[in-house]
């Protein structure tokens, strides 16, 4: 998936950056797709780890990627979609806690509904 040059002028962390920029903005990546994981891509494209981290950080902190803790990498969209993707990936987090820690479904929507009536 992606192209990488060793030898060019670009480090190898920006390639990866616009690559998955590129990805995004063709439609060719969309809202929710899981990235590869650090290590499975770093070993695709042998490099090191670190150099996935920093692309991945730099993509997080333009708003492009969300991490997910112990889940992955998942693109938020382009920086136009990422309020609400992020709005829904943060739900996600919060309903998974609940549910993790043995609140049902219903207790859930219960919850949703009394808010809504306030």
């Amino acid at each position: 998936m992606f192209l990488i040059t060793l030898k060019g002028n670009e480090p190898i962390f920006e390639q990866i950056v616009t690559q998955i920029i590129r990805f995004i903005e063709l439609g060719v990546l969309n809202p929710k797709d899981k990235l590869p994981s650090v290590r499975v891509l770093a070993q695709e494209l042998g490099i090191t780890p670190n150099t996935v981290v920093k692309a991945y950080q730099i993509l997080e902190d333009q708003g492009y990627v969300f991490t997910y803790q112990k889940k992955g990498v998942f693109v938020c969209g382009t920086p136009n979609e990422q309020d609400t993707n992020k709005l829904e990936l943060e739900f996600t987090k919060v309903t998974t806690l609940c549910l993790s820690q043995g609140l049902s479904k219903e207790d859930l929507k219960k919850m949703i509904d009394e808010m809504e009536g306030d």
